[in-house]
């Protein structure tokens, strides 16, 4: 499929309804258009023509259908969903003959109407995918990295700039961020990409082996040595070499690769002259290099060396709903290795991976995931199914609440005043994230959109 976001059109006329909606299409990458009348809908529809239309039934001048009825007779078609709070079987096979994609009732269920979205968006992207491979310019915006937070949009755009350039990267992040897929990201951006990706990791090859590994070596250059080898630099040869874990390698070695930085050229063991290379260098690592350089266990011309591209992968921690997001393209990929159908996370066990901090990072989260749904019977993960540390974390206990002066009752707030100042607190603790502080506060979006209307009015 496409990777550029495709546009929703969404004609609702609740207007806390439109809201909670649209937020939802936009955090998982659509860029959603609103209306709250038919004839609003139809001019909307037919001047910007989105990839698909999700209408109420009922609106206040007219039906939804009229706005399917306008984009047909215009000659377009566009996947089109109704929604209706007073759905019948006869309402829902006229909205299929008319030519709509499908009905959905009120209440609705987010998740059901994002996967129904998902579907239809991917059946009518490969009934155009002939045309779209005779005209492809679009470019993949996700670089194969999962996550829509602004960490990861920046981390995307730092790559595609490293990308052009021919220098060496050092990659930092904390192990189990991504590193390895980020190299990959820069190689695939590069004008390297036909050549190879080598990834070695330098904690995994013995220090004594590790010249022979990297350069290679001449027959009869060492014992056991019966034939010459070419080493990894070689094999990479006007590609890239991920360094996974460099601060493994020893210092002999440093000065080795410096010199490949510098000069272009390697020596394999045993050999008398040198070859030359032409490689990319993406070093990686989850330690203080800067502070190895210090303790004397890494070369600090090696360092600034590398150290001149250097990107930050962000821990999970500060990716905020990319849990979210990650949790559910796992629970894809998971459910499609086990032969399982569609599944979906509970909402309390979404809660519960969010309020969980993953030390282990993406790749910890990839294996809860992967364990739930190997011990989960049904198409939906509750908290049991997830692994024991996470689901057994106990939240930090809020601070105790401030006495009241038991002599002033009068001056005691309402239940309602305190509901809504804690929702206030919470919703500026969250810097105004609507869908982490509905988890946080344990009610769906909509109860927290009323509140917040409530509170808006209280307030004028």
């Amino acid at each position: 499929m496409s990777n550029r976001h495709p546009s929703i059109l969404l004609v609702e006329d609740d207007a806390s309804l439109r809201s909670l909606l649209a937020e939802e299409l936009e955090l998982d990458g659509y860029r959603v258009e609103t209306a709250s009348t038919a004839a609003e809908g139809k001019h909307k529809a037919l001047s910007s023509m989105p990839g698909l239309i999700v209408s109420d039934l009922r609106l206040p001048d007219e039906d939804g259908l009229s706005i399917l009825r306008e984009v047909q007779a215009a000659g377009h078609s566009v996947p089109f969903i109704i929604i209706t709070a007073f759905g019948t079987v006869d309402q829902a096979v006229d909205a299929l003959k008319a030519g709509a994609d499908d009905f959905l009732t009120k209440p609705l269920s987010t998740d059901h109407l994002r996967l129904k979205i998902r579907r239809l968006l991917a059946q009518a992207e490969i009934t155009s995918e002939l045309a779209r491979y005779k005209s492809r310019s679009s470019e993949d915006t996700s670089l194969g990295l999962v996550g829509e937070s602004a960490a990861m949009r920046r981390l995307r755009t730092e790559i595609r700039q490293v990308a052009r350039s021919h220098a060496a990267v050092l990659i930092n992040g904390e192990s189990g961020t991504g590193k390895e897929l980020v190299a990959r990201a820069i190689h695939q951006e590069s004008e390297r990409q036909s050549k190879p990706f080598l990834p070695v990791n330098c904690a995994g090859i013995p220090h004594e082996l590790m010249e022979s590994e990297f350069f290679g070596h001449e027959a009869g250059a060492f014992t056991g040595a019966k034939q010459s080898r070419k080493g990894l630099f070689a094999e990479a040869d006007g590609g890239t070499l991920l360094l996974d874990e460099i601060g493994e390698m020893p210092l002999a070695l440093q000065a080795k690769l410096l010199r490949v930085l510098q000069e272009g050229t390697i020596k394999p063991v045993g050999a008398d002259q040198e070859e030359t290379v032409d490689v990319r260098i993406i070093a990686a690592t989850h330690v203080d290099l800067l502070k190895a350089v210090e303790e004397g266990a890494f070369r600090e011309d090696l360092y600034y060396r590398l150290e001149t591209l250097a990107l930050v992968v962000p821990p999970l921690r500060e990716r905020g709903d990319d849990v979210d997001i990650l949790a559910m393209y796992f629970l894809r990929e998971a459910a499609l290795r086990h032969n399982r159908g569609f599944m979906r996370l509970g909402e309390v066990a979404s809660r519960t991976l969010m309020d969980y901090p993953f030390p282990g990072n993406v790749r910890e989260l990839a294996s809860a995931i992967e364990r739930a749904v190997t011990f989960c019977d049904g198409d939906v993960i509750q908290p049991e199914h997830l692994p024991a540390r996470i689901r057994k974390r106990q939240a930090e206990s809020p601070a105790a609440p401030a006495r009241l002066n038991t002599e002033n009752l009068a001056d005691w707030p309402t239940l309602e005043t305190l509901q809504q100042n804690y929702v206030n607190d919470v919703i500026r603790a969250v810097e105004g994230n609507k869908r982490r502080a509905a988890q946080i506060l344990g009610v769906n979006r909509r109860t927290l959109y009323r509140w917040l209307d409530a509170g808006a009015g209280e307030k004028q």
